[in-house]
């Protein structure tokens, strides 16, 4: 086998997304670095993630630059949208309802990942990176403040590279925190996934629906068809996301500890399908479509982080980096703000800093961020995904916050804006607070609901259409009504819990309140 040895001043483990943003947006600060990507595949293969929000889709279009591109070869995504259902709901026009009555005001996209990861590696090249491709690295030595080396097999040639930076984008495989020992399994949190993409899923929009259901079809103004829409239940949730060309990614996230997925009943797809039918609304659209074959994944225990995020030398971005939960469709924020943290650390390098400093507010900033994250949005979340008031509710609170702590952020600061992590240091801490308050109690009121056996029983002919969000400051009042909402909630039924031990979702005591 041939080997030689190649010098860079970075090299990115991963070509797609989190990895080519990278280079891009180090490349437009420093031209003239010499970066070289390494990616392990011959072409990307559909993978999840494939919905962006606001602050995901102004990072891809406004920073990037691919906002004609997505308009092109992608669909426009219109919401979140939310279905409930019980033992006395018998079809779709019964089901309780959670989303936009009409078109949304902020732009997101529903995207193919395998074609959407090609375009920016490819634009990532044009702009000066160099590809390695398909190519495996097998070795990281790391060197605090100097050269990092690697080793990388491409067919019978291995290089060693030598590099000042490394930016880990390697997702899932998180190369640097395994082989680091920064890897942890997130145990708080043990949810599971399975999933397809699917042809002749009806369309939530067609004629047949609206012939079928005449009233229901009129309620929304908008579209529901390029919606993420959800179908949940008792510890599960279910997403069905529209592709260009009519594909329909569909797929289901439920906590190990509140449901027995099935493990007999055929096939991977044949079981997920049987799983989803139980649900009215998935009988409806789902009844007649078929999961392509070669396309079925199975993914255990989600959820995950590393301790350390950067250090003089490496930096790790996207999934390599941590990854949370699906629901709400975070992972690309957790991109743009990663990879943009990453790039301007990395430039500040080779601009002379100090990096003592630098990295460890790096890391301090997004320590602070994954634990507050996932503790404010996540943490037993799934206990009360199939409620419909306590859903919606947490819905307009935890969306109208990201909209106006988030959102709003980028869109005021522009690129600048993303180097400051959601629920970072220092004015992350109030939003983390209520959050977690309101997602606490929620969980606690269906624990006592699942004990008396009335889960669910206030999610028929249930809807709650809305008229959309905005960056105007004066809408933040809309807080009060959702906040007097919680206190009657609290005031009528939540009143019964406050005084009793906690229950986690298996059943057991856990202190707190």
């Amino acid at each position: 086998m041939d080997s030689k040895t190649e010098t860079y001043d970075v090299v990115i483990i991963g070509g797609a997304l989190s990895g080519a943003s990278t280079a891009i947006l180090l490349l437009r600060s420093n031209p003239d670095l010499r970066i070289l990507i390494v990616e392990k595949s011959a072409a990307f293969s559909r993978k999840v993630g494939e919905a962006t929000v606001e602050a995901s889709t102004y990072f891809l279009g406004r920073v990037l630059g691919l906002t004609h591109y997505l308009n092109e070869s992608h669909l426009v995504k219109q919401g979140l949208r939310f279905w409930f259902a019980n033992e006395q709901v018998k079809s779709l026009a019964d089901a309780g309802e959670v989303g936009g009555r009409y078109l949304s005001r902020m732009p997101s996209y529903q995207i193919d990942r395998a074609t959407f990861d090609e375009e920016v590696l490819r634009r990532a090249c044009a702009v000066g990176a160099t590809l390695l491709r398909p190519a495996i690295v097998s070795d990281i030595r790391l060197q605090s403040g100097g050269a990092q080396t690697l080793t990388v097999t491409q067919e019978t040639q291995t290089l060693e590279i030598s590099t000042r930076w490394v930016i880990d984008a390697s997702g899932l495989a998180a190369l640097l925190a395994r082989q680091e020992g920064w890897w942890r399994p997130n145990t708080e949190h043990p949810t599971a996934a399975a999933w397809s993409r699917w042809k002749d899923v009806k369309d939530w929009d067609s004629r047949e629906l609206a012939e079928k259901f005449p009233e229901w079809s009129r309620a929304a103004c908008g579209i529901r068809n390029t919606a993420t829409n959800h179908i949940v239940g008792d510890g599960w949730w279910s997403w069905w996301i529209p592709l260009k060309g009519g594909d329909v990614s569909v797929g289901i996230v439920f906590d190990q500890r509140l449901v027995d997925f099935p493990r007999e009943g055929g096939n991977l797809g044949d079981r997920l399908k049987a799983f989803l039918l139980r649900h009215p609304v998935a009988e409806e659209m789902l009844r007649d479509a078929t999961y392509c074959e070669g396309d079925l994944h199975w993914r255990k225990n989600l959820a995950y982080y590393s301790t350390t995020f950067a250090g003089d030398g490496f930096a790790l971005v996207g999934d390599a980096a941590g990854f949370m939960d699906p629901f709400y469709s975070p992972g690309m924020d957790w991109i743009s703000f990663t990879a943009s943290r990453a790039a301007h650390l990395v430039s500040q390098s080779f601009q002379g800093a100090e990096m003592a400093e630098l990295i460890s507010r790096h890391n301090r900033d997004f320590q602070v961020c994954h634990q507050r994250w996932f503790k404010s949005l996540y943490k037993d979340k799934y206990e009360y995904l199939g409620e419909f008031d306590l859903i919606s509710l947490a819905f307009q609170l935890d969306y109208s916050l990201y909209v106006w702590g988030v959102v709003e952020q980028v869109f005021r600061e522009g690129e600048k804006g993303f180097l400051a992590p959601p629920f970072s240091p220092p004015s992350g801490r109030l939003f983390s607070l209520l959050m977690g308050c309101y997602n606490k109690r929620f969980a606690k009121i269906a624990r006592r609901r699942r004990r008396l056996e009335r889960l669910g029983k206030k999610n028929r002919n249930c809807r709650k259409l809305l008229t959309g969000f905005t960056l105007d400051r004066k809408n933040t009042l809309h807080l009060i009504p959702m906040l007097l909402r919680w206190a009657k909630l609290e005031l009528t039924e939540g009143w019964t819990t406050w005084f009793s031990p906690t229950l986690s979702p298996s059943g057991e005591f856990t202190p707190g309140n």
